[in-house]
């Protein structure tokens, strides 16, 4: 995972000099870590000592640095929804095509789904669980962004461009669509005889996926 720019790496005040570069380069070390023990055995599953050992750090760095193992899972989480949401955030926007932007949102997220699959299926694991970490953010922050998407389509589909869709919805179902490629991976791999998928597999996914979504939704007109 990239979290060099993301989540906690962007609260760290700054500092100058060598401390700061050494301070961000640990936090993402420990962080990177810490994601593939997460998506592999869950929070309960894993260990402080764990991570610290893949990290190839002491454990107390990785105390110095997070505190505790709930800090530390929550800025995994918090770096996910900033990859996530910084797609839809460049994509969904009144400037562009409502062709271009749904096509680039959904190709993103499939790209995201390829090049980060232990990040959806951790957060795939905590919404299972019942979102014990993220059930105030989903119903605050996250509302208050998806509500912001949901404009820029209804707008469209206000001015003609698209056909009538409950935007939150589409965005449910692009969401289902595209994460399943990386929470379902193994279930699309044994029915295509895959034992991992490949490039192909992904290009697929997305053309399908645009498809089904830009054939069913946008007006021949749309894009005037």
């Amino acid at each position: 995972m990239d979290v060099v720019a993301t989540g906690l790496l962007a609260e760290i005040p700054a500092e100058k000099g060598r401390v700061g570069r050494l301070r961000q380069a640990r936090v993402a070390q420990i962080l990177a870590a810490a994601v593939p023990l997460f998506a592999e055995k869950g929070f309960s599953g894993t260990s402080t000592a764990e991570i610290a050992a893949r990290a190839a750090l002491p454990k107390a760095n990785v105390h110095y640095y997070f505190g505790t193992k709930d800090k530390m899972f929550r800025a995994v989480l918090d770096n996910i929804l900033d990859l996530w949401l910084g797609a839809a955030d460049h994509w969904i926007t009144p400037e562009r095509t409502p062709r271009d932007a749904l096509s680039g949102y959904i190709r993103a997220k499939i790209a995201l789904s390829r090049d980060e699959p232990d990040s959806s299926r951790i957060y795939a694991s905590e919404l299972l669980n019942g979102a014990p970490f993220l059930r105030d953010y989903l119903a605050t922050a996250l509302r208050r962004r998806v509500a912001g998407l949901a404009a820029v389509i209804a707008g469209w589909v206000a001015a003609g461009r698209m056909r009538p869709v409950d935007p939150v919805h589409l965005l449910f179902c692009i969401w289902a669509m595209t994460q399943t490629y990386a929470d379902f991976s193994v279930q699309i791999g044994a029915v295509l005889d895959k034992p991992a998928l490949d490039k192909r597999v992904f290009e697929t996914g997305a053309e399908t996926v645009c498809a089904l979504v830009l054939n069913g939704l946008i007006m021949e007109d749309g894009d005037q």
